[in-house]
């Protein structure tokens, strides 16, 4: 790490970098600062963001918000029943001039990839996220194409119970670092919504705040953000209990571990602090984990949910004290 007044400088510029994106999209997000600040964290600490929710709630307004905020490529890919894989990562085109193939590039080639209604599309469709969301890069036809940094997918997908939605593979949920819930607007939120949505779309007004080069540079200042041994044996702490819980079939990954930390450093870095806190490993721990986990028959006949679970793995497990230590 740099000296205490660079590192002091980078968080300033740190924050007010976050500042000017965070009042971007709640220009249009109304009422939601939770949620707001969650995909903040989650694009600066270089992972992706599942948004599950009913529809009508600004799922994908959310998505394409955070996505206009930025200057930097975006591209949108409806997932459907019908959509194929090489949609989604690319093909290989025969060129009758040149005699040779081509490759054209599919719907992942940009720094944010957001995909709506993810669950409507096969399990098959949906895999071929999975290599380009782990190493930031596709395969086709035995050649591999670097992807763009930053690189974020924020995919929406529909309640499992709705009509027409297939469960997103195991595999494929590990590979989101945060799962967030929009939910339904305050009423005065509501109200507001009414006098700015009607007349005119209010992502039409909105302008660019930043760019790709300057988020690869806040993504750095995150990587630099101390934690403490306290820290990580609490958070490893966290996880193991999940692994062991009787209500669980399925505990949090060693992928959830790393991602449960580069979460945290984030928060840190957005609160202007160049150390974690064990809060903010306890804050981030259910919008990082619930989606990971799966409740065994027996808590899934008597109605607890994973979330429910989760809450009392995470009521269980001793908090540190100290801050440094």
């Amino acid at each position: 790490m740099g000296s205490p007044h660079e590192d002091g400088a980078d968080l300033e510029t740190l924050a007010r970098v976050v500042g000017r994106v965070r009042t971007n999209i709640e220009r249009v997000i109304e009422g939601k600062p939770d949620v707001v600040q969650s995909a903040l964290v989650v694009l600066l600490a270089e992972g992706h963001l599942l948004i599950e929710d009913v529809p009508g709630v600004g799922k994908t307004m959310l998505a394409k918000t955070l996505a206009r905020s930025i200057d930097s490529t975006v591209r949108r890919i409806q997932f459907t029943p019908d959509l194929l894989p090489s949609d989604v990562t690319g093909v290989s085109v025969f060129n009758q001039n040149t005699r040779e193939f081509e490759f054209r590039p599919g719907g992942v080639f940009a720094n944010i990839v957001v995909g709506d209604e993810i669950n409507r599309a096969s399990p098959k469709t949906q895999s071929a996220l999975l290599e380009c969301m782990e190493e930031r890069q596709v395969t086709v036809d035995n050649m591999t194409y670097q992807l763009d940094t930053p690189f974020m997918v924020i995919a929406t997908q529909n309640p499992i119970e709705m009509e027409g939605t297939y469960a997103l593979p195991e595999a494929q949920r590990d590979r989101f670092m945060a799962r967030v819930s929009v939910g339904y607007p305050v009423e005065a939120a509501e109200i507001a919504m009414l006098n700015s949505h009607t007349g005119h779309n209010p992502l039409d007004d909105l302008e660019s705040v930043t760019d790709a080069a300057e988020i690869r540079k806040l993504t750095g200042i995150v990587a630099q953000v101390y934690v403490s041994e306290a820290v990580q044996r609490y958070t490893v702490a966290l996880i193991g209990a999940t692994r062991r819980s009787e209500d669980l079939t399925l505990g949090a990954s060693p992928r959830a571990t790393l991602h449960l930390v580069r979460a945290a450093k984030a928060m840190a870095a957005i609160h202007g602090r160049d150390y974690v806190l064990p809060d903010d490993v306890h804050t981030l721990a259910r919008p990082v984990l619930a989606h990971r986990l799966l409740p065994s028959v027996e808590a899934a006949m008597t109605g607890r949910s994973t979330t429910t679970i989760l809450d009392s793995i995470i009521a269980a497990v001793p908090v540190p004290e100290g801050t440094r230590a």
